[in-house]
């Protein structure tokens, strides 16, 4: 197991561009497996989880050619059908959360897959009803394999229609659609995800020969085709990385420039920010985080507590909320921090209590932050990264910290951020990467 050893105290300063979206690659490199032709992708993230998920792909018999940094091309013409229903294929896909995504496609073109439960975070229960409902609706079978804890699932004639979804899941609306794609007749799928990553994967998709309109809304119209062809597709940045580096720099930078952040697909996430207080210029497509001596947390018009709280798009990310936290411990005022849609992902702030963070846990869901406007710093500490953001918001706060901490468990981190150490380095973190 590898750990990061952080010197705490030191400022950021300079020049650092986001890597690829990782939500949306996943979405994208699965939907690869709905043709037999080539499918480049570009600006591919190098990171575990994405990583994982080409490794299997190979297993699965994909062709995998790297064209240059960041860039593939997949090639779904020969896959090894067999391999899907085998045990092998079903443990993989039990250590791997982005692995759900295979379902939709491998259902769509190939009438069958096989559904284990996903690894990924510990971050409480996530259902995966949306996805069976809406594969049941589109008329698949289901039949419980108990001996292997798996579900066989079958749909060689799969038919168009209108359906609700139960909730705006982002993983389910992707793998319906893309079982839906090549369906007899027409799909509309409403209460769907709209985030700018499903409007990417729908993008895709048409320049593949689909037929979906509605994208960017939460109406959903498609139209089934035949077949799909090859395409090219260029990934978004990564938002939550965005909203991290934001989130770095207001508590240890001195001038940070976080380039190219594709502006227009960051939603509410720097509004997010300002309502903390932080400082934020936009250059063309830049962000540029000046040094903040002080941020003042903003109430709300008729003076209670200001509240961040997540919400399906285009609401706030949840996957934000950790670092939103983290920044608000320096802030001048106090926040609620509102976490509605996974029940253990704030258990994590009992780190940032006992590095001496003002902090009070109400439930599962919701915290209220004292800020204390750097008069208390941060005390360094020993911590284990629970999930992929609850990983970077402690080495947030073990940057800002006083001393040395260390954070065990980093595989969490490395399942989102790529190279974060080196690149933080650059700017003048000081991070170790050391083997327990």
């Amino acid at each position: 197991m590898e750990s990061f050893v952080i010197e705490g105290g030191h400022q950021l300063e300079g020049t650092i561009i986001p890597q690829g979206a990782k939500n949306e690659a996943l979405e994208v490199i699965c939907a690869s497996l709905l043709t037999s032709d080539p499918v480049r992708i570009t600006n591919v993230p190098d990171i575990l989880d994405v990583n994982n998920l080409i490794k299997l792909l190979k297993d699965v018999g994909v062709k995998v050619t790297q064209n240059g940094c960041y860039d593939y091309t997949f090639q779904a013409d020969e896959v090894n059908l067999d391999f899907l229903d085998s045990v092998d294929f079903v443990q993989k896909c039990a250590r791997l959360r982005g692995s759900v995504l295979m379902y939709g496609p491998l259902l769509g073109r190939f009438g069958k897959a096989t559904i284990a439960k996903p690894g990924g975070d510990k971050i409480g229960r996530r259902r995966l009803d949306t996805h069976f409902l809406g594969f049941k609706s589109l008329g698949a079978k289901f039949v419980y394999d108990a001996v292997r804890n798996v579900y066989q699932i079958h749909g060689y004639q799969l038919k168009g229609t209108y359906m609700l979804l139960d909730e705006a899941s982002i993983t389910g609306t992707a793998n319906i659609i893309m079982a839906a794609i090549m369906a007899k007749g027409t799909t509309t799928i409403y209460h769907a995800a709209c985030e700018p990553y499903i409007q990417q994967l729908c993008h895709l998709l048409n320049q593949m020969g689909a037929n979906i309109s509605g994208i960017g809304s939460n109406l959903l119209t498609i139209v089934g085709v035949d077949r799909l062809h090859g395409a090219t597709h260029r990934i978004l940045p990564d938002m939550i990385e965005v909203g991290s580096f934001i989130g770095m720099a207001a508590m240890v930078g001195n001038g940070v420039r976080i380039k190219d952040v594709s502006l227009r697909n960051l939603g509410p996430i720097p509004d997010a920010f300002r309502r903390l207080g932080v400082k934020i210029k936009v250059e063309d497509d830049d962000l540029v985080i000046p040094h903040q001596a002080h941020y003042i947390v903003d109430s709300f018009l008729d003076g209670t507590i200001m509240t961040l709280a997540d919400a399906p798009w285009p609401g706030l990310t949840p996957d934000l909320l950790s670092v939103l936290l983290v920044v608000a411990t320096q802030a001048r005022g106090t926040v609620l921090i509102h976490q509605k849609m996974f029940e253990s992902r704030l258990f994590f702030v009992d780190k940032l209590i006992d590095m001496g963070a003002q902090i009070i846990l109400c439930d599962p869901h919701r915290a209220v932050v004292v800020g204390q406007d750097h008069h208390i710093q941060l005390r360094a500490g020993r911590m284990t990264s629970p999930d992929i953001r609850a990983g970077i918001a402690l080495l947030i706060a073990a940057m800002s910290a006083k001393g040395t901490s260390r954070i065990e468990n980093i595989e969490q981190i490395d399942r989102g951020y790529q190279d974060i150490e080196k690149r933080l380095n650059e700017l003048g973190a000081h991070i170790q990467r050391v083997n327990d």
